[in-house]
Parts: structure tokens; sequence; C-alpha cells
């Protein structure tokens, strides 16, 4: 292709002879012709010859046709194929792509205060936790379709009650509720578009309603997964994280003043610049927060309670009664009769056990009254005669 077009500009436009050409360059005058009679440059072309596949593709056409699914060891039975596996897949797999149903993608448009897309992105970096380095923590990401305002949040967990915790404290910071909020089929979230019980009762709070993307459909919720993309390639680089606090903090200060003060080419601004506009048109925010029903289970032997995989004491003298568990993003506390039987910060990671110092004093000043055969106090608050049971329920014995 080179000679080719040293062979022409040499002629047409330096002016110098085909036999001048030919000569200095070593080539025939038969091909200094060719080359200045040619239009299009030399192209190597192989003589198409057919393949082993050939002569069953009539066949394999026929049964693409009734099902583009069929798998190819399937076909490979029905024609009656006895060469190579991988060169049969390979030549049913370009055959496929013409039997297969398009699914045409539109152009999406979206209105102010409509569509908030919500996804989880997992950054896949270590971070320290006690003991522990976790990698696979889930970063909740939400974006205003509209004006492409990000928000985003690193969560301990992927469980339901973690995410609508996230989903309400990235709607605060945002000042006002969408319209709609539009999720993949997450499990958190709902499957089979049936959402859980906890993700209804967060929408009617709020005054929003949660959307589920089709299966295979990425295209629907394109605007987050872009940002996912953007995160990805514009935060992470070169970074480095203490805490899941300081990972939450840099990403915090990354998104604004950078993500959402840029300029989106399709917008012609930037998204800062719209948010007004987008929380105009939005349901206002309640002035009562989201606060998740509290768990009520009994209290074990052991004293602790388990959340999300970690362990908690509690105030041992709640032995055997029913305490009231609230978990937050930050906290965990334990109440019972009003009173706060234990109070911790949120742990990441699983497996781990929190100890609250005082709660074992209480324990081992409990098992020296047990072993010396003493009864515990009437006066404690949490002491309860058994004989009122049996009074309540009419049991005589």
């Amino acid at each position: 292709m080179e000679d080719w077009a040293v062979i022409r500009r040499a002629h047409f436009a330096d002016g110098e002879s085909q036999r001048s050409i030919a000569e200095r360059l070593g080539v025939s005058r038969n091909t200094v012709a060719k080359v200045l009679a040619s239009e299009k440059p030399p192209k190597y072309e192989r003589t198409p010859t057919p393949t082993s596949v050939a002569r069953f593709e009539r066949r394999i056409r026929v049964l693409l046709e009734e099902n583009p699914k069929i798998p190819a060891t399937v076909l490979a039975e029905r024609v009656g194929w006895q060469g190579s596996q991988s060169w049969f897949r390979k030549s049913v797999t370009k055959l496929r792509e013409e039997y297969r149903p398009k699914d045409p993608a539109d152009r999406l448009s979206y209105e102010f205060g409509d569509l908030m897309q919500c996804d989880l992105w997992f950054p896949g970096v270590p971070i320290p936790i006690g003991d522990q380095i976790i990698t696979k923590a889930p970063v909740l990401v939400m974006v205003a379709a509209a004006p492409r305002f990000s928000l985003a949040r690193m969560l301990p967990t992927r469980t339901t009650p973690d995410l609508i915790l996230g989903m309400g404290a990235l709607i605060a910071d945002y000042g006002a509720v969408p319209h709609r909020l539009l999720w993949d089929n997450e499990a958190g979230i709902g499957q089979r578009g049936h959402l859980t019980a906890s993700v209804t009762t967060f929408a009617g709070f709020i005054g929003t309603k949660i959307v589920q993307a089709r299966p295979y459909d990425p295209e629907t919720k394109g605007v987050v997964e872009r940002t996912n993309g953007y995160l990805e390639t514009s935060f992470l680089p070169a970074r480095r994280f203490s805490s899941p606090a300081d990972f939450n903090s840099q990403l915090s200060s990354f998104l604004t003043q950078r993500a959402n003060m840029r300029t989106i080419r399709s917008l012609g601004t930037s998204p800062i610049s719209l948010v007004r506009r987008d929380r105009d048109a939005c349901v206002a925010l309640r002035k009562s927060p989201w606060a998740p029903p509290s768990e009520r289970i009994r209290l074990s032997r052991d004293y602790y309670i388990r959340v999300s995989g970690n362990d908690y004491s509690v105030d041992p003298r709640a032995i055997g009664t029913f305490v009231n568990v609230a978990c937050s993003l930050e906290e965990v506390r334990v109440t019972a009769l009003g009173k706060v039987l234990a109070f911790h910060e949120r742990a990441w990671g699983s497996g781990r056990t929190i100890t609250d110092a005082a709660h074992v004093a209480i324990a081992k000043e409990m098992r020296t009254v047990f072993q010396a055969g003493q009864q515990p106090s009437p006066c404690d608050p949490l002491y309860r005669d058994l004989n009122d049971y049996d009074r309540h329920f009419g049991v005589t014995l």
C-alpha cells in the first residue's frame, strides 16, 4: 500500500515518468502502469472456499429459525455432525446472530423531579476494619436522571435494612424526594416484580414509587451505570482509604467538588446548576426522618445479640426478656421497658464481637450471686415473679 501511494504521488504530483519511477523503486514498468491505472490501493482477498459445515448449513438454519436458542450440542446431534465441536460451535454462533430477536434501545428523556436511578457499585479496594480487611463493601449510587446529580455512600451490607437506610440518608442529603426510584432486580429491593415489605413501607413513608427495570435491560438505568464507570476511572485511582468513614468522606468531597461541578456534554451545563429546578419538581421531604422498625427478640443467656453478622453485648440483667433492637448505619441500640440496655457503634465486616466492659462486670456479679444461691432482688426493674404468669393465665398448681 505504501508503494502504491509513493508511485502515484511521484507521477501525478511530481511529474516523474513511469520509466524513472520503475528504475528508482526497482519494479517493472508494468507494475507502475497498473498502479497508476488503479483508483484503489491493492488489497489481498482470499478466495472463499466452502467449510466443512457448509453442507449442514441449510438444516442448521431450519432448526435455528424454529428455535434461535437451541444449544450447539443439540444442533450437532440433530444434523449428524461428526467433526470438531469447537469449530461447529463457532460456525453456529455466526449463523445464530441472524435469527436472534432484535432489541432496539430507545432514546430516553427525563423530566425534572421524576426519576432517580439507583444501583450498587463494588469498588473492590481494600479497607481496614479493625483487624480485618474488607474488599466487597457495596456503595449505593443514586443519580437524579434529569440534572445528572450524583449521590453515593458506602454501606455495611447489601441487605434490605441497609439499602433502605442508605436511600433514606441520600434522599435526605438531596433535600427532596423524586417521584420514582428506579432499581434493577436487586434481591434486597425485590424480585420477580414484587418489592419486599420493608421497601414498600419505606416508599409509602417518603411518598415515592419504587420501580424495577426489566431483566436484561441495562439501558433503562444507563445514567447511573455511566456514573459507576466514571467513579471507577476518576475517583478510585491512586487513592487509599483508612476506614469506611474515610472512604465516604473522600467520596463526598469528590462528588461535591468535581463530579457534580463538571459540565455534562449532553446537558451543556453542570448538574449543580440544575439541582434547584429538579428539587422544585420533586415531592417535599418529610420533616420526620425514616426510622426503621426495631426487631423484638428474647435475650439469651450469653447476653449478645447478632446484627448483620456481628455480635453486640447487652445488659445481662435483661436475660430471658424481650428486647428491642434498633440498627442504623452508624449505631446499634437495644432497649426494653423504656431503658437503654446497650449502645454500640455499628461494626463493619462480619464475625466481630463488640463488648461493653460494663456488661461483662454486671454478668460477673450476677454469676457470683447465682453460684451463691441468692435470689435476685424484686426491686430490680427487670425482675418479675414467675407466679405472676401463672395468675395471669389461670394456672393452678
